[in-house]
């Protein structure tokens, strides 16, 4: 029975193992020179080359026939049989996913004991899935590991080496450790060209792309599904063959279902999906495919050099390229990787797909977040505003200076917390700053109320302040009613100007930026008011932060929330427990 070609076509030297030159080449070089180290680590994913650069190792180090440059000859009795892994007296392979344990360990480090077979031959043990072993079989290791007896050489090889970093720092340092790389499709589809060449197969390009985008850089998962693919059938290797083999989505399918959200066809998505359902579509791969089209489809738009995809897909995007804005791409990116960790494990993959592409037809319905931002930075001076008169919106140049806000446009929308008590009874000293005429700012309509009824007064103002402040968090500007909860309102003009009092002069600037939709939200609850004007005012120091401190003001809250509660704390002289 013929051997798979993982099997077959596994390098014999150091020369044949792909891309990994780096490690090959210092490992050929140590036996070169006789600076042969006592144990080292392999690390990488896998399929990439760890167990094969162990085995050619082996091979270099009992060859019996070995070359200058430290390349085993690969024909000799004892290179065969490491090739090949048939026991050997002096190479051992052991699998740490099933001898993991302490024991298992410590049968390893007396069998290193023993001496090689000839003078001038090395034992080498190759134990591969290395992260797999336990604290305690590290433990057990460590010594040898240190000081290995005469000729012995360990060979870790893992895929996961921040587990042994985690389970025993202290063995990274007795080993020489090597990472490999994972394989790129070109030097992936070089090497499938050349065994199919030794097999005697014709392949087309596009088939041997197909094979190297499945192996996702593993060399040996790239050679099982050639043998895969060769098993479907006879003759050339084609497209269509590789996708019958390996159950791949055809590219047919996956540009229809780009075209229904290049399109906005949101309601055609459950039919498109549920047909490819009920043909037993893995939608793992689909999802994998959709996503290179995706890259595809933005390096195209950007001007870059397009992946690794057919030439055929390649034309089909061009002519979709007018329709697909990279902005769109981008986004639509970022939703499938904030998505894919939890696809894979979950089980209605149908229903999280069709919502994925729903949500991707949908993006012309969604806000631009960079517009709402210029609107909000907007110049307060600018088209928006209505009528004559200096802008009032400057930054002051020292604190305690007034800002009057003019009317401008309202936008953005985010959620804010509670408010802090405030209400001082007496108007500050300071005269605003700016000497523009008064003039009313429209409210915007999700922020309006219907007949107000209350005459705006200090007092009522200190009352219902909660209320203001949560109808900005309806109107959705959180970072507004954020800085309204830590600010006060000081004074109420006879003319309807309400002077709200604030810490910093970042808030006061925000706020005289959003000024309108505090005027908006006053407006919904009192009437008379004309005009809004901001304050910023030095911070008093802050107090320090005791037991004590923390109870009153808990206190303070709990008594602004409910009167009844606050007239019991004065009758019963309450305390709150800490």
């Amino acid at each position: 029975m013929s051997l798979a070609l993982a099997r077959k076509y596994r390098p014999k030297s150091f020369a044949a193992v792909a891309v990994q030159s780096h490690v090959a080449g210092t490992l050929k070089g140590a036996i070169a020179r006789g600076r042969v180290a006592h144990g080292y680590l392999l690390c990488g994913p896998r399929g990439t080359g760890k167990t094969t650069l162990a085995r050619v190792l082996a091979m270099a180090l009992n060859c019996e026939r070995k070359r200058e440059d430290g390349e085993p000859c690969g024909e000799c009795p004892s290179c065969t049989r490491i090739w090949s892994g048939s026991a050997s007296l002096d190479v051992v392979e052991i699998d740490a996913a099933s001898n993991r344990g302490v024991d298992d360990a410590r049968d390893l480090r007396e069998r290193a004991q023993y001496a090689p077979s000839g003078e001038d031959r090395y034992k080498v043990y190759i134990v591969d899935e290395a992260h797999m072993l336990t604290r305690e079989a590290w433990n057990a290791l460590l010594k040898v590991l240190e000081e290995p007896p005469p000729r012995v050489v360990f060979v870790f090889a893992t895929t996961e080496p921040q587990k042994i970093a985690q389970a025993a720092a202290p063995v990274l340092s007795r080993l020489q450790r090597f990472d490999l790389k994972r394989i790129g499709p070109a030097d992936v589809r070089e090497r499938l060209a050349a065994v199919l060449a030794e097999e005697g197969v014709a392949a087309e390009p596009d088939a041997l792309a197909m094979l190297a985008r499945a192996a996702d850089g593993s060399m040996r998962d790239a050679l099982s599904l050639t043998d895969q693919a060769l098993a479907w059938g006879d003759g050339t290797l084609t497209p269509q063959r590789v996708r019958d083999a390996l159950g791949l989505v055809p590219e047919d399918e996956t540009l229809a279902l780009f075209d229904l959200v290049l399109d906005r066809r949101a309601g055609d998505v459950f039919a498109a999906v549920g047909r490819l359902a009920d043909h037993g579509v893995d939608f793992n791969v689909l999802l994998a495919d959709f996503s290179d089209l995706l890259r595809a489809q933005l390096a195209m738009a950007l001007g870059g050099a397009t992946p690794e995809i057919s030439d055929r897909l390649r034309q089909e995007l061009q002519h979709r390229a007018p329709r697909a804005h990279a902005a769109d791409l981008v986004r639509m990116l970022t939703m499938l990787v904030e998505l894919e960790p939890h696809f894979r494990r979950s089980t209605q993959q149908q229903l999280l797909f069709e919502t994925l592409l729903v949500r991707f037809a949908l993006l012309d319905r969604t806000v631009d977040l960079e517009a709402v931002l210029k609107g909000v930075l907007a110049d307060p001076g600018g088209a928006s505003r209505g009528g004559g008169g200096a802008s009032s919106a400057g930054s002051p140049s020292s604190r305690g200076a007034v800002r009057e806000e003019p009317s401008r446009p309202a936008s953005g929308r985010e959620p804010p917390p509670r408010l802090r008590d405030s209400a001082p009874a007496t108007p500050p000293a300071a005269a605003p700053r700016a000497a523009a005429e008064p003039r009313a700012v429209a409210a915007p309509a999700d922020l309006a109320a219907p007949a107000p009824v209350i005459a705006v007064e200090i007092n009522r103002l200190a009352e219902f302040w909660d209320d203001v402040v949560d109808t900005v968090r309806r109107s959705g500007r959180g970072t507004l009613a954020s800085i309204l909860d830590h600010a006060t309102p000081q004074a109420v003009s006879g003319a309807g100007v309400v002077t709200i009092a604030v810490d910093t002069d970042v808030h006061a600037d925000v706020l005289t930026q959003g000024a309108e939709h505090v005027l908006a939200a006053l407006r919904a609850r009192f009437t008379g008011v004309t005009r809004v004007a901001v304050q910023a005012q030095q911070a008093a120091p802050r107090e320090r932060l005791t037991e004590e401190n923390v109870l009153a003001r808990r206190v303070e809250q709990l008594r602004k929330r409910d009167p009844v509660l606050d007239a019991a704390i004065d009758a019963l002289d309450l305390r709150l427990l800490p």
